[in-house]
């Protein structure tokens, strides 16, 4: 397989990428030595535009086939993150991070090297027709630069008609990926909570509003809103990961905040969730005398990936590792700013295997070199078959 062939060969230099940027990793909106490294590489390869501050430190780059677009779909783009993680490494590898409690935990300097792989091939050999746009996101990690680049203009600046993702997968086999129509991954809301109560001694409780047990409470009501409000055979979850209050072992503290995290996989269960939080937090409040604040933020909605470009995109990556090596995944519970794009443009989000490492957002966590020559075949080809000259 050509495509396969000389993206091995192109394997020793995006490796060398990879570990470059393995060992200078920035956080969301903070990545402007990854991005002048992106750009400065496209204009290498000859990229007919290359774009750089979109949605604060964004870069896209925009690659036109030797002939002009035809039939329906004339351009498509494919997008991959820049940002790390706060994380103290603790892998001990050579182009282990430089700098302290930051960290590629996720593999986004293994997603962004390989694209930067798939342009340079692209504009190298321009077998298309239409345009080829690179799309490099910053602040995927929490900090909504997906849709920080459409508000920017990514889509109605640039033609793309479809758009594509790709996330390493640990656990995967190197050689394989993973897929399914529909949704892949959750929407990802936030939970915080201000307990008002009445402080006093641990001696006299009668006397105070206890804001611990308050917090007890809603722990206890949030997490059964899942298993007796939600319909069995939908996914859902409610994590309450952070609970703060006191510094005494004899005082009823006055005050204690709650934090969590809801996902869910339909718009349906996201709005039924978000009403019964509303609900719990207003019954416990009367309940127990306590004043209650709830903010529940919304955060990124439900990765939904169509039928059709998920359908190609298994050709595609069949083409690459084998029918045999494309599975259908179960959805996960983490969370994409994909979905924002995915909102805007019909596509497709697909998982690369990255073997048997130490999970995503781990301080073990390494990408698999030996995953770059499948990850960046499969942008090629999905190029070259979307857009056939």
């Amino acid at each position: 397989m050509p495509i396969v062939n000389r993206a091995a060969d192109l394997q020793p230099e995006i490796q060398a990428w990879r570990r470059d940027i393995h060992e200078h990793p920035e956080l969301g909106y903070e990545e402007r030595r990854t991005s002048a490294f992106v750009a400065d590489r496209l204009r290498e390869f000859g990229c007919d535009d290359v774009v750089t501050g979109l949605g604060g430190t964004g870069v896209v780059g925009v690659i036109k086939g030797k002939a002009p677009g035809k039939g329906d779909i004339r351009s498509i783009g494919l997008r991959a993150d820049m940002d790390a993680l706060p994380i103290e490494e603790a892998t001990g590898l050579p182009y282990a991070s430089r700098n302290p409690g930051k960290m590629h935990a996720c593999g986004h300097d293994g997603h962004t090297s390989m694209l930067l792989g798939a342009a340079r091939y692209l504009a190298e050999t321009r077998n298309f027709a239409g345009e080829a746009i690179v799309i490099f996101q910053p602040a995927e990690e929490g900090g909504f630069g997906a849709e920080a680049m459409i508000k920017d203009g990514l889509f109605d600046r640039f033609a793309i008609d479809q758009v594509y993702g790709m996330h390493n997968g640990p656990g995967i086999p190197v050689g394989s990926f993973a897929i399914r129509p529909g949704p892949i991954m959750a929407s990802t809301d936030a939970v915080n909570i201000h307990i008002e109560g009445r402080g006093g001694h641990a001696a006299r409780p009668h006397l105070s509003i206890d804001s611990v047990l308050v917090g007890a409470q809603l722990i206890t009501a949030l997490q059964s809103i899942v298993s007796r409000s939600v319909d069995p055979l939908e996914a859902a979850v409610i994590s309450m990961c952070e609970f703060h209050a006191g510094n005494a072992r004899n005082v009823i503290p006055q005050t204690a905040e709650l934090r969590g995290t809801v996902r869910t996989l339909t718009p349906e269960v996201r709005a039924l969730i978000g009403k019964r939080v509303h609900e719990v937090v207003e019954g416990v409040a009367q309940l127990t005398g306590a004043k209650i604040d709830l903010e529940y933020v919304p955060g990124y909605p439900v990765v939904v990936n169509h039928a059709a470009q998920t359908d190609f995109a298994v050709t595609v990556a069949s083409e690459v590792a084998g029918s045999g090596n494309v599975a259908e995944m179960p959805p996960m519970m983490g969370g994409e700013d994909f979905a924002f794009m995915l909102e805007k443009r019909p596509g497709a989000f697909i998982f690369c295997g990255n073997g048997e490492s130490a999970g995503l957002h781990h301080p073990a966590y390494n990408f698999n070199d030996e995953a770059i020559v499948f990850g960046t075949s499969y942008w090629i080809k999905l190029v070259e078959n979307a857009l056939a000259a």
